[in-house]
């Protein structure tokens, strides 16, 4: 499973992803998290806005599916989930048993790897029943495809 957002690292954890499942005979599972503040308005805005945000997610993972079709030969599912990201990244992984392993992109910049990174890889990972792999922001698509 990978999580999806805008961020430049996800291409490189999405390619990750694609490769391993095509190498393991696996599958790929993109979610994407809509955060809940953006619909704090009054409830007709914050519908409008909820329409809106769930558009802007659908249109992003069929962008995606695309890149894991080129890349591996697989069609990925796609989750679109509302709420906290990492609570939901994990209620998500414990509801289907057949996440193997969640794949994150980590950031370059120098203030660390990203909030999701630092705290799926981090603090909480020990609380997870599969395993976590961080794909580094700078590696080069050759590179993954050499190690996934």
């Amino acid at each position: 499973m990978i999580v999806v957002d805008e961020t430049p690292e996800c291409h490189n954890a999405l390619r990750f992803a694609a490769r391993r499942a095509a190498n393991t005979g696996g599958g790929v599972v993109m979610l994407y998290v809509i955060k809940p503040e953006e619909f704090q308005h009054w409830v007709g805005v914050g519908e409008i806005m909820r329409a809106e945000a769930r558009e802007a997610a659908e249109a992003r993972l069929l962008e995606l599916t695309d890149e894991v079709s080129e890349a591996a030969g697989i069609i990925p599912e796609y989750i679109i989930r509302e709420g906290v990201v990492v609570e939901e990244v994990m209620a998500h992984i414990d509801e289907d048993p057949e996440i193997g392993v969640l794949v994150l992109g980590a950031g370059e910049s120098s203030d660390g790897p990203g909030p999701l990174v630092s705290a799926l890889a981090g603090k909480m990972s020990g609380t997870f029943h599969v395993p976590v792999t961080v794909v580094p922001g700078s590696m080069t698509m050759e590179k993954i495809d050499a190690v996934s």
